[in-house]
């Protein structure tokens, strides 16, 4: 159902609901591109588009309006002095001219220029697409280069051709209830069911950069939106604007608008056209093989063993169960030790809480965005979505961890506001760290990826005044909640534990291969959309890979889990978790090896810390969530294997 209603309109399309208003302009209606902030993937650390001796707007520099998610992503989106006319095609408009390049202006082109910073221009919420072609291909590239450095000399694109896409205007209902969004209004409808005046909606925003040598003494006298005194011609194939220091920079740009058939609602479908479906498929084809291989396996276990064992014994009469109670071998023998309370107890009830806070934002928040309610033409919607998410689901971590540490306590509810307290600050203190860490890094180079200090502020209430209290809640009602009683007693004394031929923790750790196995394919994908700035919306095939994940890792943590008992190893609570949590160990080596070999370019030590620094907060996220997807299946699985044989 699910992937039905991800992918209905085309296979080749991701869906999803488009997430404004359409903003109907009349003929001569003014249009102003807005400018978001310059982008690289050599660096990672995006920047004000105003840090670049760019045209600034008459009226001065103003911020959009942002949300949490756009400013936790970096995004700075200001006005700019591009302005359109709808349906009004115009050519060689002056905008402005820079006077001389100071030297620190210069410098800072030219390292723009050689670290591939992109310009990113947003014209009625769709960013500015480019398209080039390359062997007999076409690519799209969300904006434009600042310039381009030929042998040693650097230019600049200070011409732009702008090309608008619009589709006119057609009454209907749906347009009417769509979404929320920016530049949002009512469409006014005459008596009869029509425009009063025909109108005309973006649905498309193409730009061409091109690099013009200007006369820079012919637009001395020239106002911002007059004509350029010389024709223009922009081909984008030649350079001829080489930037030094000490010489003025003058800039210009042109537009064009075209009627398109694309309709308003289909008009991300360029942005959002999923590259490799096929790859997709394999991914979950591979998951699927994995998964019935240890279904398989499970299934072995419960049918013909465990099932084979208990029909066997509970055939035997009284005195011939105390006889076969004294020849017991396997995982009957450590049934006075197997409910043994693990050491550190306290954390692991923490981590298991914070992995089911984690784990049900992951699906909820993917849900979500697989049946389209996070719109990409609403910026920040995701991380938003997530963070919203994630303090809601601060009661079930509460519950979770309270509930599991009155069990392994027999019932006992002292010390039960100490670990509701834990799991509030645990995985959230961690990522502060990691997060603060990278953020004086940022601030430091200035750019615009730095959370503000008022953001700061905005998350550190967010986290005590709403998440911790959520969390204190679920402990609340994990304390009022009946504990799980273990169906065997536990022994004063306990057991020990035969010597293994090999260390169980290196099955542990060797386990993680094969959760592993099913999303490393999925998490090119996911790395790619994160740092090398392609748009990723196939959640459809997200949603169904973590589906895959969550039945490998308790699989895998199962089998494991049977395994420890038959050779009597009944310290099995940290080794359940480990087995399916161990997965976050090759996603960090996967990580390396993506920075190694598809992040050359990344430059300097800054950005490779900022990557390894995001890269272990997402793995300790992965490790949380996978670990407690494979605790809470051994659990249940050790609980229904005991109780269903009474041993004394």
């Amino acid at each position: 159902m699910i992937l039905c209603l991800t992918f209905q309109i085309q296979p080749n399309y991701g869906f999803y609901l488009p997430g404004s208003y359409p903003h109907k302009y009349g003929v001569t209606d003014e249009l102003w591109v807005k400018v978001n902030s310059i982008t690289s993937i050599d660096t990672e650390m995006p920047f004000s588009y105003y840090s670049l001796p760019f045209c600034k707007p008459e009226g001065g520099i103003k911020d959009s309006a942002e949300n949490l998610g756009e400013l936790l992503m970096g995004d700075r989106i200001e006005n700019s002095p591009y302005r359109f006319k709808m349906l009004t095609n115009e050519s060689e408009i002056y905008l402005c001219r820079v006077e001389a390049l100071s030297g620190d202006q210069f410098k800072i082109l030219k390292e723009r220029i050689d670290e591939m910073y992109q310009v990113n221009l947003i014209l009625d919420n769709l960013p500015a697409i480019r398209f080039t072609q390359k062997e007999g291909y076409f690519m799209r590239w969300t904006g434009y280069p600042v310039g381009v450095k030929i042998e040693d000399a650097y230019y600049v694109f200070n011409h732009l051709k702008f090309n608008v896409l619009v589709h006119k205007y057609e009454e209907t209902n749906v347009a009417r209830v769509m979404g929320t969004g920016e530049g949002a209004e009512m469409i006014p409808v005459g008596k009869e069911g029509t425009s009063e005046k025909p109108g005309y909606m973006v649905v498309g925003f193409e730009v061409i950069p091109c690099s013009i040598m200007h006369n820079a003494d012919s637009a001395k006298n020239l106002k911002m939106y007059d004509k350029y005194t010389s024709s223009i011609r922009c081909d984008p194939a030649t350079v001829a604007m080489p930037i030094k220091e000490g010489q003025p920079l003058t800039f210009t740009y042109e537009v064009t608008f075209e009627e398109s058939d694309i309709k308003w609602p289909s008009r991300w479908d360029a942005y959002l056209k999923m590259e490799g479906a096929k790859v997709h498929w394999f991914s979950i084809l591979n998951s699927l093989m994995v998964i019935t291989f240890l279904a398989g396996i499970v299934l072995v276990i419960f049918l013909r063993t465990v099932r084979r064992d208990l029909t066997r014994y509970e055939e035997l009469d009284k005195e011939a169960q105390a006889q076969m109670n004294e020849e017991l071998s396997g995982w009957k023998l450590v049934v006075g030790d197997v409910f043994r309370a693990p050491s550190n107890p306290a954390l692991l009830c923490v981590m298991v809480g914070d992995g089911v806070q984690i784990l049900g934002m992951s699906i909820v928040t993917i849900l979500f965005a697989a049946l389209g309610f996070m719109s990409p033409a609403s910026r920040g919607a995701l991380i938003t979505g997530m963070l919203f998410f994630y303090m809601i689901l601060g009661i079930a971590a509460g519950y979770v961890s309270v509930r599991m540490w009155r069990t392994i306590g027999f019932g006992d509810q002292k010390g039960w506001v100490s670990i509701a307290w834990k799991a509030a600050c645990f995985f959230p203190g961690i990522s502060f760290l990691i997060l603060t860490t990278l953020n004086f890094l940022l601030w430091g180079s200035q750019s615009t990826g730095a959370i503000p200090f008022s953001l700061f502020v905005i998350l550190i209430l967010l986290w005590f005044c709403i998440s911790v209290p959520l969390t204190l809640v679920g402990g609340y009602f994990g304390v009022k909640a009946p504990h799980i009683e273990y169906p065997v007693r536990t022994n004063q004394i306990p057991r020990e534990i035969p010597q293994q031929k090999y260390p169980s923790w290196l099955l542990v750790l060797g386990a993680g291969t094969l959760p592993f196995g099913t999303l490393f394919i999925e998490l090119f994908f996911i790395m790619s959309s994160i740092w090398m700035g392609r748009v990723y919306y196939v959640f459809g095939f997200l949603l169904v890979v973590l589906i895959l994940l969550v039945l490998v890792c308790a699989e895998v943590s199962l089998v494991l889990t049977y395994m420890h008992l038959c050779v009597e190893d009944w310290q099995w609570w940290w080794k359940s978790f480990f087995a399916s949590g161990s997965v976050a160990i090759y996603i960090f080596l996967y990580s390396i090896n993506y920075l190694v070999f598809d992040l050359k370019s990344l430059s300097g030590p800054v950005s490779a810390t900022l990557y390894l620094g995001y890269s272990l907060f997402m793995v300790l996220a992965i490790m949380l969530s996978t670990g407690t997807i494979g605790f809470l299946s051994s659990f249940w699985f050790v609980h229904y294997l005991f109780s269903s044989v009474k041993l004394d």
